[in-house]
């Protein structure tokens, strides 16, 4: 099982009713993709952390996550709720089985 996990920064004008509104965009488009199993998305809690936003995608290997990425509704995603409204990303995949050698993933 691979967990994909994106951190965003924000551009300064993106303001918390249009963070509310890229939250909920990204449920919709994202588990429209059949190989998505679960999306999770949130706001930071501690103002002094350095990123305001996250998206967690899970998926069962990483062929899967190629295929998620490569999707026509990953593409709207980042071009509609990304693209005008972020200012960095950090993104990385990790292997959520115990055990699991991460070269079978």
């Amino acid at each position: 099982m691979i967990a994909y996990l994106s951190l965003y920064q924000l551009k300064p004008e993106v303001t918390l009713e249009k963070l509310e509104t890229m939250m909920a965009q990204t449920r919709v488009l994202l588990l429209r993709i059949p190989e998505v199993l679960a999306v999770k998305t949130g706001k930071r809690i501690n103002p002094a952390d350095p990123y305001p936003w996250f998206v967690y995608v899970e998926v069962e290997t990483m062929d899967k996550l190629t295929i998620c990425l490569d999707d026509p509704y990953y593409f709207k995603f980042r071009e509609e709720v990304l693209k005008p409204n972020i200012a960095e990303q950090e993104s990385t995949a990790f292997e959520m089985e115990p055990r699991k050698d991460v070269k079978y993933s």
